[in-house]
């Protein structure tokens, strides 16, 4: 069954410095001729991927083995899972360094690095643990579960038990990644976000859910606090420490398209799960929020408008439109409210256009309204009417 389901959130933060640049301010972009505030879509995944909203319903459920960490740190992962084999410390070695070889992409070794080093996956693919003890990485992040580093673990055992400690060794590349077998992974966040690994056993995943950068509705200036700290034992007058920050206040639209025919084939046809997984994405995307910064400005402001839409046509759409001409917060209406109703004029000038149905619902604490859609009182009655849509277990 066809169904792409939209999300669809206007939410204001107070002062904040919510997902920062190489320079430490606040990300923006020009859109619309105009500079607006941004949080990288990067940001918005990863504050929700770990978010107990999301992950607590899998853990309740006895599922958290569904849910995958990103990590270089798989050889070590793998050294853990060795250590209570028959293995000779050799062979668990040879093992070690075969996984440091996996997920390689365009990086080399250096010509500093001596030919040894090179075979067994060593030089930038390690590091040194507290203890002092040789640490392995990946030369690249890879998103992985549980389940697909024990399946790692046993097929280097197997090979290591079978055709010896030199032959893993003098595995390389794509040949020792057809030696160890490619393996299909079953993750509800890997399923949701996708998954790219280069020279390894995992395969990749085509992501089922999109999330776009958020983007402020109007225009932004970034503003400057300039603070100082002064030494409470000293006894001196004036800062013992001077010091400046960054940060913006805006509305940011945010936007999420689920196609639930591609997340319910990333799940082994799973529908159970595939319903959990939506629901427990559509909560976190509401509550949670990137950390950049919150000690020092607290801006835990949840959204004021969530729309959602369920498409039975494979077209997406955002309606990031609406807000190419800024809006402007006036005597009477608040940017928050402006942006409701230049969301709320969009959406059946676009969709009327190209002759687009899409059954909707919403949660607003700022006027709104739309033909044809389900107002709802609260969180519950949301996911209540999802449910009815067919997103259920």
């Amino acid at each position: 069954m066809t169904m792409l389901i939209a999300v669809h959130l206007l939410q204001n933060h107070a002062p904040s410095n919510l997902n920062r640049d190489d320079n430490n301010e606040p990300k923006d972009a020009i859109f619309g001729g105009v500079r607006r505030a941004r949080i990288s879509s990067q940001a918005i995944k990863r504050s929700i991927r770990w978010s107990p909203h999301f992950r607590t319903p899998f853990e309740e459920a006895q599922l958290g083995h569904l849910l995958a960490v990103r990590t270089q740190l798989l050889p070590e992962e793998v050294r853990k899972r060795l250590e209570h084999t028959d293995l000779a410390d050799e062979a668990k070695q040879a093992i070690i360094e075969a996984a440091a070889r996996l997920g390689k992409g365009e990086r080399n070794p250096s010509s500093e690095e001596d030919s040894s080093d090179k075979k067994r996956g060593r030089g930038k693919g390690k590091g040194t643990a507290a203890g002092g003890e040789e640490k392995f990485k990946t030369a690249q992040l890879m998103f992985l579960t549980a389940k697909d580093i024990d399946h790692l673990t046993t097929r280097l055992s197997d090979i290591v038990r079978t055709k010896g400690i030199d032959y893993l060794q003098a595995l390389q590349g794509d040949n020792l990644v057809g030696e160890i077998g490619a393996y299909e992974p079953h993750s509800v966040d890997i399923a949701m976000f996708g998954r790219m690994t280069t020279s390894s056993p995992f395969k990749d995943v085509d992501a089922a859910v999109q999330v776009a950068h958020a983007i402020s509705t109007h225009g932004i200036e970034t503003e400057f606090d300039f603070y100082t700290a002064v030494d409470d034992i000293s006894g001196e007058t004036g800062a013992g420490f001077i010091g400046d920050t960054t940060f913006n206040s805006a509305t940011y639209y945010k936007y999420f398209s689920i196609d639930w025919e591609a997340l319910v084939k990333n799940l082994n046809e799973d529908k159970n799960i595939a319903a959990m997984a939506v629901h427990a994405l559509i909560k976190a995307a509401m509550f949670a929020i990137p950390s950049g910064k919150q000690n020092s400005f607290a801006a835990h402001n949840l959204p004021d408008l969530v729309l959602v839409e369920v498409r039975t046509d494979n077209i997406a759409l955002s309606y990031a439109n609406a807000f190419v001409k800024p809006v402007r917060a006036t005597a009477q209406m608040s940017l928050l409210e402006a942006s409701a109703k230049a969301l709320q004029d969009y959406i059946p000038q676009i969709n009327g256009i190209y002759n687009l149905k899409a059954e909707r619902a919403f949660l607003s604490t700022v006027p709104f309204t739309l033909n044809g859609a389900t107002s709802c009182t609260d969180l519950a009655a949301l996911q209540t009417w999802l449910a009815a849509q067919g997103v259920h277990a």
